[in-house]
Formats: structure tokens, C-alpha cells, sequence
């Protein structure tokens, strides 16, 4: 299948488990707990993730498929191609109806995602990425900020199943903020990382990610002009969690080393 095929129809499928977002009833009753504190999955998560991981699997047999669901069960995305998928991405605004979760969907060859979609139906924003061909919004190209710094949006997530880098994450967040113009704090890693593609902000991270979190984004913000990998700048991978930083080609890292000494995964 073409590439731009294989992407019209991923793009497809994300609308159409935005549609079970939309509809969603109920929820409060349908809410697990997972290990962590304010770690949640719904029975929605699992539903839409049994979808994903059916209707993906009919567009690119034989196929890896890592989902969010599956928590790192062992599934090899380094050879050859893997879906790398979060059913719900900000599960906790979705258990509280704050409208802002997204599916998030990336297909990597070879450890490197080279499709991502992220969908939005709240807000009826879809992103989308191939490598080499740049990023966009509603079909329609994006760009990462040319604003420095000085001039710009922070965005952060707290590591909130991490009791240990809540702090840390603070103190990170107060480094970059004092340089900067404001902050903000959405609960979902992928829509933040799709800000900093569309500019409409310019740096964001969180201490601990899992690839389901950031595959499609990290992807979406590169081929945007954008900048990702760790806190020190480093190439990000795609098998295990880790700190992921993003951040508009105008903004400098801030040296975070003496906070970071200790804790890290």
C-alpha cells in the first residue's frame, strides 16, 4: 500500500475512535486503577485500543503493535514495521470530561516512526506526519515558532505516576519558566508535543514517557522543523520510557544536570 494511502486510512481510523470519545457515557463507572498514583484506564481505553489494534493490523500485516494497554509486554518495534498507539492520550481528562485526550498513532520502521497521527475530535484537530514530507493540521502545513526562549510557551507534564519526579518536575518546569513567558499544563503529552509543531508554543517535556506517549508527536514536531530527544538533548528511542523534551528551533536546552542527579528512569 502507498504511503499516502496507508496514511489516509490510519487518519480514518483515528476519526473514527474519536467518534467513541465524543459519544463516551457513563464513564465514572467504567474507570480501572493501574499501578501509580493517579494512573487510570477506562474501559474505553481497551475498547478503542482492541480496535486500533485490529483495523492497523489489516492495513500492514505482520505488523508489530505496541499499545498503551499492552504496557511493554515484551513487543519488539526495532525491526521492521510496529504501531506504537495510545487509545486515549490525557485518560484522566477523559474520566473527567475536560476535553483534552487524543488517539495518537504512529507506525515505525525499524525503531523510527515514519507515519504519526494525532486526533483531537474534541477540538476535530488532526495531526499528521510522514518523514521527509512535513507536518499537518487539518491538511494544512505547520511549522514549528521561530520565537526564542525569552518569548516563549512552556508546556510540562508531571510524571504523576512517579511520586519521586513530581518535584523534579517543578523544579525543571521553574528553570525554563523564569527564562520564559508563561506556562501551561494540558494532561496530555501528545497534544502538548503537537503544540510545539503548530507554534503555538514553544518548549515542552516530562521526566518519564513511554513511546506510545510521544512516538507520533515526536515525529510530528521533527517534520515540522521542530527539535526533540532527552533532556540533554540526545536521540530519543522508541522501546523503553524516558525523559522527551520538544522545543521550537529557536530555544536553547537549560542546564537541568544538578536536579536531575538522582531518580531518573
Amino acid at each position: 500500500m502507498q504511503e499516502e494511502h496507508l496514511l489516509q486510512e490510519i487518519i480514518a481510523i483515528a476519526k473514527d475512535c474519536g467518534s467513541i470519545l465524543l459519544s463516551a457515557s457513563d464513564i465514572e463507572r467504567k474507570i480501572h486503577q493501574k499501578a501509580g498514583r493517579g494512573n487510570f484506564v477506562t474501559d474505553y481505553d481497551s475498547r478503542v485500543q482492541a480496535i486500533l489494534k485490529s483495523r492497523l493490523l489489516e492495513l500492514v500485516p505482520g505488523a508489530a503493535f505496541l499499545g498503551e494497554e499492552d504496557q511493554m509486554d515484551g513487543t519488539d518495534v526495532s525491526k521492521g514495521y510496529a504501531f506504537i498507539v495510545d487509545p486515549i492520550d490525557g485518560t484522566a481528562n477523559f474520566t473527567r470530561n475536560y476535553h483534552a485526550s487524543c488517539i495518537s498513532i504512529a507506525l515505525a520502521q525499524d525503531g523510527r516512526p515514519v507515519l504519526g497521527v494525532v486526533h483531537n475530535p474534541y477540538l476535530e484537530e488532526t495531526f499528521h506526519a510522514r518523514k521527509g514530507m512535513g507536518a499537518y493540521l487539518n491538511g494544512q502545513q505547520i511549522h514549528a515558532s521561530d520565537r526564542t526562549l525569552a518569548e516563549g510557551l512552556i508546556l510540562f507534564g508531571t510524571a504523576p505516576y512517579d511520586e519521586k519526579l513530581i518535584r523534579k518536575s517543578f523544579e525543571v518546569a521553574y528553570r525554563y519558566v523564569s527564562r520564559a513567558e508563561d506556562l501551561r499544563r494540558s494532561g496530555s503529552a501528545a497534544i502538548d508535543l503537537c503544540m510545539v509543531a503548530s507554534g503555538r508554543a514553544e518548549f515542552f517535556f516530562e521526566l518519564a514517557l513511554s513511546p506510545w506517549d510521544y512516538a507520533a508527536g515526536a515525529l510530528i514536531v521533527e517534520e515540522a522543523g521542530g527539535f526533540v530527544g532527552d533532556l540533554q538533548g540526545g536521540a530519543l528511542t522508541y522501546d523503553h520510557s524516558q525523559a522527551v523534551t520538544a522545543r521550537a528551533p529557536g530555544v536553547e536546552l537549560v542546564d537541568v544536570s544538578d536536579v536531575l542527579e538522582n531518580d531518573m528512569p
